[in-house]
Formats: structure tokens, C-alpha cells, sequence
């Protein structure tokens, strides 16, 4: 699909197009999305660029990521996509700025974009010409993943609350397998994040050393506004990976020392009835050199007795240590 916009006086503005050869002269921005070869086609016939295949964009070398062309920047960011689902992926961009216009191409519909489309249609300074529009796009991407990153802090609070908190001086009851799924799937979404700050990032910086760009000194303060934004969240999201860390070996050690409590349990049980079975089985050999005592069930009741001795005596000296 691909979506030609204008600047207007009330902001951002699509434009119908009956065919993808039909641009209109004065279109600042030309979105890709999941385009067809055709209309690939056009965009290259008009704008005489190359426009990266998908199998292009997966490219990691930076070399194949960003680099100038025929007086054009190519630039390829590696962004984090469907972050509200339970499946977050990671998707390619490039963003193509030749002759004043900026093309993007992608192939998932981030919500980034279509926060940036809205905002930029009320807002005329924000689609002032294709670097600014440039920017606001990777602006959107930082507001997105910073939001991403606060949810994931939120929720690690909570899942560390869960895990050292107690109630009334008693431990919590916890599911230790949702947590580690829970902490799992956020140290994925940082992740995903942490990569996404990496490769915008690069892309910044490979935007304020070109000098194909002529920018304006506000352009390039906000460029490098957006380029201790994404230093600072870098941080951030580092910060939450290392806790990521520590929260699931924390929920490790508690399975150990659950499986080590109930091994505890049968330990002592075993050891509790060792006596008895002993006793059991002396009294259980068929001679004539045992006690004795007159009556059916003396020697029965003799023989209970000193079993049940014999377990109080071993619960005393285990409770007496310690080890219950």
C-alpha cells in the first residue's frame, strides 16, 4: 500500500491516488507499507532511487543499514513492533530522505506511524519539510519505547513485591512459574526495546555527521535533543535488563529452596521412622531370646511403646537443633 502526504496549512495531509505513478509534485512524504512491486516500481521511477527489498532491510552490516547514494540517505532501523500483544517482533525500516522528500518503507503497521500521522495532521510545524518529519517519526518510536520501558519497570516492581514482600510476617503464597513467565516476558519486550535505542541511535548519529542534509540550527538541536533521549533511555533500559536478572535468579532460589524444604520434610520423616522400623523388625524375629511379658498383647503394646519412644525422642533432638 502506498500513501502519498502533503503539507497543508492545518497540518499533514494524504492524498488519493489512482495509481502509484500518479505523485503529486509537491508531496513531502511517501509511506511504503507492505508495498506491492508496482508500486516500488513507480516510487523509484519518480524519485530515481533504489528502494531496499525486505530481504535488504535484514541486512545487520551497518555498511548495508546507512549509507548515501546518488545524493540520497538510506537508513535502515531495527524497531520493536506489536508491543501490546503477547508476541513482540522485531521489524526493519528504512527511511529514504532524496530531493527534499522522505520515503519510508515497512512492512507492519507500527503504532508509531500512526501516532505520528494523527499528530502531524492538527500540528503544521511538525511536517514543515521531510527532516522534520524524519524526526517526528523517530520521535514517536522514543515516546513509544519509553512508555514500554516505564510499563515493564511498573510491572517488575510488582513482581518484585511479590516475591520479597511478606504479609504479616508470613511469606506470601506465589506462583513461582507465572512469575517466571512474567519476569520472562518482560526482560523480552527490554530487550526488543534495548535494540530498537541501539538501532535509532545509529541512525541519529549517521543523520548529524552526513553532509548531504542541510539542516537548520533548530533542526540539528533537536536531533541531538533526540540523541540524549535515546543515551537515557539506553541507560534505562540496561538498569531494567540487570533487574530482569536479578528477579529471575531470585525466583530460581526460591524454587531451590521449596524443593529442598519438601526433600527436608521426607528426610525427616525417614529418619523419624528408622527406629521404629528397627524395633519393629527386632521384635518381628522369630527366637526366644526376646523380652518377654505375660499376657496376649504385652509384648505388642511393649514393642508400640518403644516405637513411639523412640519418635518422640528423634522429633525433641531434631526440634532441639534446629533443623525443623
Amino acid at each position: 500500500m502506498l500513501k502519498a502526504f502533503v503539507q497543508q496549512p492545518q497540518g499533514l495531509a494524504s492524498v488519493a491516488l489512482a495509481t502509484p505513478a500518479e505523485v503529486p509534485a509537491d508531496v513531502v512524504w511517501i509511506d511504503l507499507l507492505e508495498p506491492t512491486p508496482d508500486e516500488e516500481k513507480a516510487v523509484e521511477q519518480i524519485l530515481r532511487i533504489d528502494v531496499p527489498t525486505r530481504e535488504e532491510m535484514k541486512e545487520i552490516e551497518t555498511s548495508n543499514r546507512l549509507y548515501e547514494d546518488n545524493d540520497a540517505l538510506y537508513m535502515t532501523a531495527t524497531v520493536a513492533a506489536k508491543l501490546d500483544t503477547s508476541r513482540p517482533e522485531i521489524t526493519a525500516v528504512t527511511f529514504i530522505l532524496s530531493n527534499g522528500r522522505l520515503v519510508t518503507n515497512r512492512y507492519v503497521d507500527t503504532k508509531p506511524f500512526q501516532q505520528f500521522i494523527a499528530y502531524a495532521e492538527k500540528h503544521p510545524n511538525s511536517c514543515q519539510s521531510a527532516v522534520a518529519i524524519l524526526a517526528g517519526l523517530i520521535e514517536s518510536f522514543i515516546e513509544r519505547i519509553a512508555d514500554i520501558l516505564e510499563r515493564v519497570g511498573g510491572d517488575l516492581d510488582l513482581v518484585s513485591g511479590s516475591i520479597f514482600m511478606s504479609q504479616n510476617g508470613t511469606p506470601k503464597s506465589r506462583d513461582l512459574r507465572a512469575l517466571i513467565e512474567r519476569i520472562g516476558f518482560n526482560g523480552e519486550l527490554n530487550s526488543k526495546s534495548r535494540e530498537s535505542l541501539v538501532s535509532l541511535g545509529r541512525l541519529v548519529m549517521f543523520v548529524q555527521q552526513t553532509g548531504l542534509l542541510q539542516m537548520t540550527q533548530e533542526q540539528r538541536s533537536r536531533f541531538k535533543s533526540i540523541s540524549r533521549d535515546v543515551t537515557s533511555l539506553s541507560d534505562h533500559a540496561s538498569f531494567l535488563g540487570t533487574k530482569v536478572s536479578f528477579l529471575l535468579e531470585a525466583t530460581l532460589g526460591l524454587i531451590n529452596l521449596e524443593q529442598n524444604n519438601i526433600i527436608k520434610i521426607f528426610s525427616v520423616a525417614a529418619v523419624m521412622f528408622m527406629p521404629p522400623t528397627l524395633i519393629a523388625s527386632i521384635y518381628g524375629m522369630n527366637f526366644h531370646l526376646l523380652p518377654s511379658f505375660p499376657g496376649t498383647y504385652s509384648n505388642f503394646f511393649f514393642s508400640l511403646g518403644l516405637m513411639l519412644t523412640s519418635m518422640g525422642v528423634t522429633y525433641a533432638l531434631f526440634k532441639r537443633k534446629g533443623w525443623l
